[in-house]
Formats: C-alpha cells, structure tokens, sequence
C-alpha cells in the first residue's frame, strides 16, 4: 500500500514526519561522512595505503583517490549537514557507498586480508581480523538512508528548504 492510500502507513508518515525523517538521515549520513573524511584528511599516505590494499587501482591512481577521496567525504558531509543540495550529494553518496560495497566484496572475493580503512586506518591485517561482512551490512544500511533522501530529499532546517522559501 502506498503512503497516499490513506492506510496506517499514511496517517503515520504524513509529510511533516516524513521531513523530519528526512532531517535525521540527513544530519546522520553527515556525521558519517565526516567521521569518515575526517579521520584520513590528516594522514593522506595512509589513506593512500588503504586505497593501494584494495589492489583495484593501478599505483599511477592510488594517491590521487587517497588522497582526494577525504576531501569528497567532507564535502558530501558539509552538503548534507546545511542541506544544500541534498538530492545531488545523496546521489555521491549512493555512487560512494556502491564502490565502497562493491571493492569490499571484490577483495573479500579475493582472499585479501585487509582493513577497509573506511574510518582511517587501512592495509593488510590477518585473515582473522577482517569483517567484511559487517562492512558490507553496515554500508547497505548507509545505502539505505541515502535511497530515502534520493526519494524525498526535502527535510526540515535545510538550505533547500530556506533557499525554496518552503
């Protein structure tokens, strides 16, 4: 049953619970964000290193996404936290957490032992400490929140909102 049916689903999701739906996974992916660029901005060869574990990338590509992913992670964050945009950094945030999700599976389909480095960090660990799955599971629930701001990207306390005069 769809939300504008008049069912329970509708009466509970009005639009004004939907906004404020909106503005909590708005404001969660930014922390997420942030945490995560945040946490490589200061040591960028070690992001490079967690970047060279995944052994996807040719070494000439390794440093530039090591080091410009934090900088990307950041600006989705701050997108996200003012709600500027919120519908284009979503989509970067989808396209991010797919390519994250998709190189964890590809070096767990590997047998590579790393750390993903998603939160800092990263490179080879023993087999024993990766947990690919969890990563896996965790980024699809970030996935998830980014699929309700690429469907209903209007939130409360967002520049979106300020700048439609809504």
């Amino acid at each position: 049953m769809r939300p504008t049916e008049g069912g329970p689903l509708a009466r509970t999701l009005t639009p004004q619970v939907r906004d404020w739906i909106g503005t909590a996974v708005r404001l969660g992916l930014a922390v997420v964000w942030a945490w995560a660029g945040l946490a490589k901005v200061t040591d960028p060869e070690t992001a490079a290193q967690a970047v060279r574990a995944y052994r996807i990338l040719p070494e000439s590509l390794v440093k530039p996404f090591g080091y410009g992913l934090p900088f990307l992670e950041i600006a989705v964050a701050l997108l996200l936290l003012v709600g500027l945009g919120t519908r284009i950094a979503a989509f970067v945030s989808g396209v991010l957490l797919l390519v994250y999700i998709s190189s964890i599976a590809s070096v767990w389909a590997r047998g590579i032992a790393i750390d993903c480095g998603c939160f800092g960090g990263g490179g080879a660990v023993a087999a024993s400490k990766t947990e690919y799955l969890q990563e896996i599971l965790r980024d699809t629930g970030f996935l998830l929140l980014t699929a309700w701001l690429l469907w209903r990207p209007a939130s409360k306390l967002s520049l979106d909102r300020w700048l439609a005069a809504d």
